[in-house]
């Protein structure tokens, strides 16, 4: 266990990775693991962030309750159960730094895609997102978090500020609880992990709430430009973190 000045490093950053996520609806897991792995070291640290996260996503999932689709999350959970397990046994041998670059120049082609005169008015349908889900679970189970990847497809859709954070957060909740469940099988989800993720709890949800208070003054242009200059900037983290 940590002692004080990590534990209180640990939980401002929480707090910090949480107010972002409930923001941008994704960019948790990249401001958290860092501090996780310097803390509990690699092995720990992923199991450590998915309970955390369940909690964090759990909340936000309650703070914009009224504004959930819950068609697009029973859709994108009917592909992503069953990848998030495949994915979860996988994560041992699959080749990660390939895919983490093609995924940096993904996200940030998305972005000039939306602002290019080839942008087309493409709206994903809701059966689409089996397929978004199947896809974005299997990576999710090898890279820890793809909140970024799924982020377009969800604004494509047209939701936006509470309908956008609610709805990814409760289609993220199946995630976790899935690679929870292919992680206790292959005995990778220690007691402790599962303490630890819970004392962050609290201070996921205080994160959370601040940063509903925060969607909820913004408007709609100045939320879709700053969820466009975080996936940017993920897109770059990955390329160079890859």
């Amino acid at each position: 266990m940590p002692g004080l000045f990590h534990a209180g490093v640990l939980l401002i950053v929480s707090f910090i990775a949480a107010t972002l996520a409930a923001v941008a609806g994704f960019g948790g897991a990249a401001v958290l693991l860092p501090v996780l792995v310097a803390t509990f070291g690699v092995r720990e640290a992923i199991p450590i962030l998915t309970v955390a996260q369940l909690v964090g996503n759990g909340s936000r999932v309650w703070f914009n309750r009224q504004e959930l689709d819950r068609r697009v999350v029973a859709w994108f959970a009917v592909g992503g159960v069953p990848m998030a397990l495949i994915g979860g046994f996988l994560f041992a041998k699959a080749p990660l730094t390939p895919l983490t670059r093609i995924l940096g120049v993904f996200l940030i082609l998305i972005v000039v895609w939306r602002h290019s005169r080839l942008k087309t008015t493409w709206r994903p349908t809701i059966y689409s997102f089996a397929g978004i889900g199947a896809g974005a679970s299997f990576l999710s189970a090898l890279l820890g978090s793809v909140g970024p990847l799924m982020a377009p497809f969800f604004l494509a859709y047209g939701l936006v500020k509470g309908a956008y954070i609610g709805t990814e957060a409760l289609s993220t909740v199946v995630m976790h609880i899935t690679k929870l469940i292919a992680y206790r099988g292959a005995a990778v989800l220690p007691f402790h992990a599962v303490v630890v993720g819970l004392m962050l709890g609290p201070i996921m949800i205080l994160g959370s709430f601040t940063g509903k208070r925060i969607v909820d003054r913004l408007s709609e242009t100045a939320f879709i430009w700053m969820v466009e200059a975080a996936l940017v900037a993920a897109g770059v983290l990955f390329l160079w973190k890859a």
